[in-house]
């Protein structure tokens, strides 16, 4: 694969990790708790800031570790095997996300369990200073590495193939495209939008959102079984004869 087609590839993944949820539910209590509690408009948005910093923050590091373990396991020449099992947990995972990553209840419930959620949620609504929020960021994205080491996995191996100079460009890419939901959230909070408007059009969206991420993974999948693992049989085969 090219650089142009590896750049892709990021960005692929991180519109997949983008799709998943964790964050933005908790980045709505917050927002929503601040504002129910009188705080004020600079403080809410500056709480909503210093959460959606912490998430960036996390997604650098797991991709980064992610990306320097494969170049200490692998190199710089990832063998098919190592591809075909990254794909393999992208269809598994895809499959996941289709059964049961929303419960089926009304609303966005999300798979985690109802320990775990309770807890997130009275973290959230407990956050008043901005290096809670930035603690509670880094916490949203450690809580969704199940659904995510997908394509953070597929990012980090492309990574490895990138050469040095487009290496930091892909993880800025994915982190802003993986990011995306969180600015939009803000952006909304910050232009006075309504965050039950925010809710409605979540739980409106939940089953498409919830199939575009289970396809998108069995697409990318599919597509770097193909061009990683296919493709280079097909060829030393080519050459053997």
């Amino acid at each position: 694969m090219n650089t142009l087609t590896l750049l892709a590839t990021i960005g692929l993944a991180a519109l997949i990790h983008a799709s998943f949820q964790l964050s933005v539910s908790m980045l709505t209590i917050l927002s929503g708790h601040a504002l129910g509690s009188k705080t004020s408009h600079k403080r809410t948005i500056s709480l909503a800031s210093s959460f959606t910093l912490g998430a960036m923050a996390m997604t650098i590091l797991l991709l980064s570790f992610g990306a320097y373990l494969a170049a200490n396991l692998f190199g710089s020449s990832i063998r098919p095997l190592v591809w075909a099992v990254v794909c393999g947990l992208m269809l598994g995972i895809g499959l996941a996300v289709w059964v049961f990553y929303y419960r089926r209840t009304h609303g966005t419930s999300l798979w985690i369990p109802r320990s775990m959620a309770r807890f997130l949620m009275d973290r959230s609504k407990a956050t008043k200073h901005s290096a809670e929020a930035f603690s509670l960021g880094l916490t949203s994205v450690a809580g969704e590495i199940l659904f995510i080491i997908a394509p953070l996995a597929a990012s980090a191996l492309c990574l490895v193939l990138l050469p040095a100079p487009y290496q930091i460009a892909g993880i800025l890419i994915y982190t802003v495209i993986a990011s995306l939901p969180l600015f939009i959230v803000v952006l909304l909070v910050g232009g006075g939008h309504s965050l039950s408007h925010i809710q409605r059009w979540r739980e409106d969206n939940r089953r498409f959102l919830q199939f575009i991420a289970g396809s998108a993974l069995f697409v990318l999948g599919f597509f770097l079984y193909v061009n990683a693992v296919v493709a280079p049989s097909i060829i030393a085969r080519g050459v053997t004869l």
